[in-house]
């Protein structure tokens, strides 16, 4: 994973050390990790623009907002997920892949915190589970 910081690593440290939430974005092959203080961000696209990615890649991204409590995870599958065309295949892959690079990511960055999905992004999780 190689990761990038905004506005710069030593912010995001800092804002890591005073657990204040941080807005991440991983890319789906789990390579590229973009980190900041989420009141420098506001929105997940608004950090991608900020570091020169255009703001409609945000569904080529894991997102995330963490901090000592825990990692909430913006669980949205796009319907084009690695081009599965199965709706519960790609969901399932999808839930598998974010559950590796983030727990990745939350190592690397130094949290030992639970992944939670927020109940008003768990429908197509839901989904999966109830085999709809």
């Amino acid at each position: 994973m190689t990761f990038r910081y905004y506005p710069s690593e030593d912010v995001v440290n800092e804002a890591k050390k005073n657990d204040e939430p941080l807005m991440i974005v991983i890319s789906f092959d789990g390579q590229n990790v973009i980190a900041a203080p989420m009141d420098e961000v506001v929105e997940h696209h608004i950090l991608l623009e900020k570091c020169g990615i255009h703001y409609k890649e945000i569904d080529k991204h894991f997102r995330v907002i963490v901090d000592k409590q825990g990692a909430d995870w913006t669980f949205i599958c796009p319907p084009d997920y690695k081009n599965i065309f199965d709706k519960r295949r790609r969901i399932g892959k999808f839930y598998n892949d974010g559950c590796n690079y983030i727990s990745k990511m939350l190592n690397e960055l130094g949290y030992i915190i639970s992944i939670n999905i927020p109940i008003r992004y768990r429908r197509h999780l839901n989904e999966l589970h109830n085999g709809n």
